[in-house]
C-alpha cells in the first residue's frame, strides 16, 4: 500500500492556451507521472539533436503536453509490474515516443511500458550509456546497417557528415575501430583535430556536400553516415560509388531530398534509411551489445561533457545554435 508520494525534479515543457511556450525546472509528483509498468529512479539522460527541437520549441517534436522532455534516460528500478524487472534492475531507454507523447527522461522518475526498456550493459556505467545515447546506438545501426549491405573496411572510404555532432562523432570512433578510413565532413572545420582523434583520417569542409550538385558526381564513397539531410544526401548519394550505400538518419540541413534517381539505378547506389525511435527490440539488444564492446570508451568519453539539470535548457539551445560538439549527459540529480 502507497503510504506517501514522492515528489522529484524535472524539466517541464508547458503551452498554454494562448500557445505560449515555456520551458523550466519544477517540483513533480509521482502520480502525474504517465502509465507504465515500471517506474525507474533516473541517473543520467542526455541532449539529443531531438531533445534540442523540443526543448527550444523549433519542431513540432511534443505532441502530448505539458511533457517532460528527453528521448532516452538510464537508472536504476524503484518498482515494476512487468516479471522482467525488479527493483533495483539497472535498465535504459532510447526512443519508443518519451520526450514526444510520453514523459520523458529529463526528471528524477520516469514511468515507462517494460517493452521499451533494456537492461543496462554490465560493460557501461549509466553515466557512458547515456553519453552513447540515442545519437551513439543511432551511429551503431548506421554501421550494422553499411555492414549488412556489404560494406567493408576494404571496400573504400566512408563519408561521415554532421561529424562534430552526436551521431557522427561516435560514427568517426566506431568506423575508425572497425578499420574503416573515416572522411569527416564539418562546418568546424576548427575541431579538425577533435576528429582526427576520434578516428577520422581526412576531414573535408561541408561547404563541399551542402549546395546543390550535379545527380550523378564522381565516385569516391564506399559508404556514408548521413545525419543531414538535403542537398548534403544528395550530394553523398551522387558520389557513392557502384553498389555502395548511404545510411540516412537525420536532418539537421533540411528533410527534403533534392536528388534524382541516376545514382541508384545507375550505380546500384542503395540509400538505407535507419530508424531508431521504434526499432525491434531483438536490434536494440544487438546494437548496444556491439556499443557495449566495440565502442573505444576513452575516445567517448573524450567527446562528452555532463551538465546538471538545471543547465538543460541553456545546452538545448547551444546545440542548436551549432555550438556543441559530441555528446551532453545530464546528471539529474546533480
Amino acid at each position: 500500500m502507497k503510504v506517501h508520494t514522492m515528489s522529484f525534479q524535472g524539466l517541464l515543457l508547458t503551452k498554454d492556451e494562448a500557445s505560449q511556450f515555456a520551458a523550466g525546472i519544477q517540483t513533480l509528483n509521482e502520480d502525474q507521472l504517465p502509465a507504465g509498468e515500471v517506474r525507474v529512479r533516473v541517473a543520467y539522460s542526455t541532449l539529443n539533436y531531438k531533445d534540442g527541437l523540443a526543448i527550444t520549441h523549433k519542431s513540432p517534436v511534443v505532441r502530448s503536453w505539458p511533457m517532460v522532455p528527453g528521448i532516452d534516460f538510464a537508472g536504476e528500478v524503484i518498482e515494476s509490474a512487468d516479471p522482467r524487472y525488479a527493483a533495483g534492475d539497472a535498465v535504459l531507454l532510447n526512443g519508443c515516443g518519451v520526450g514526444e507523447v510520453h514523459w520523458g527522461g529529463l526528471a528524477q522518475q520516469a514511468r515507462v511500458k517494460g517493452d521499451w526498456l533494456l537492461p543496462l550493459p554490465t560493460a557501461l556505467s549509466a553515466q557512458r550509456a547515456m553519453a552513447i545515447g540515442t545519437a551513439g546506438y543511432t551511429a551503431m545501426l548506421c554501421l550494422m546497417a553499411l555492414q549488412e549491405a556489404g560494406v567493408q573496411p576494404e571496400s573504400g572510404e566512408v563519408l561521415v557528415t554532421g561529424a562534430t555532432g552526436g551521431v557522427g562523432s561516435v560514427a568517426c570512433a566506431l568506423l575508425a575501430q572497425q578499420g574503416y578510413r573515416v572522411v569527416a565532413s564539418t562546418g568546424k572545420l576548427a575541431e579538425a583535430d577533435y576528429l582526427k582523434q576520434l578516428g577520422a583520417a581526412e576531414v573535408i569542409d561541408r561547404a563541399v556536400l551542402s549546395a546543390p550538385g550535379k545527380p550523378l558526381q564522381k565516385e569516391r564513397w564506399a559508404g556514408a553516415i548521413d545525419s543531414v539531410g538535403s542537398h548534403t544526401l544528395a550530394n553523398a548519394c551522387a558520389q557513392t560509388k557502384y553498389g555502395g550505400t548511404v545510411a540516412a538518419c537525420g536532418l539537421a540541413q533540411g528533410m527534403e531530398l533534392p536528388a534524382s534517381v541516376a545514382p541508384f539505378i545507375l550505380r546500384g547506389v542503395r540509400l538505407q534509411g535507419v530508424d531508431s525511435v521504434m526499432a525491434p527490440r531483438a536490434r536494440r539488444e544487438q546494437a548496444w551489445a556491439r556499443l557495449a564492446t566495440e565502442l573505444d570508451l576513452a575516445k567517448l568519453d573524450a567527446m562528452t561533457q555532463t551538465v546538471p539539470l538545471a543547465r538543460a535548457v541553456e545546452l538545448a539551445q547551444q546545440l542548436m545554435a551549432g555550438q556543441v560538439r559530441g555528446r551532453v549527459v545530464v546528471d539529474v540529480n546533480a
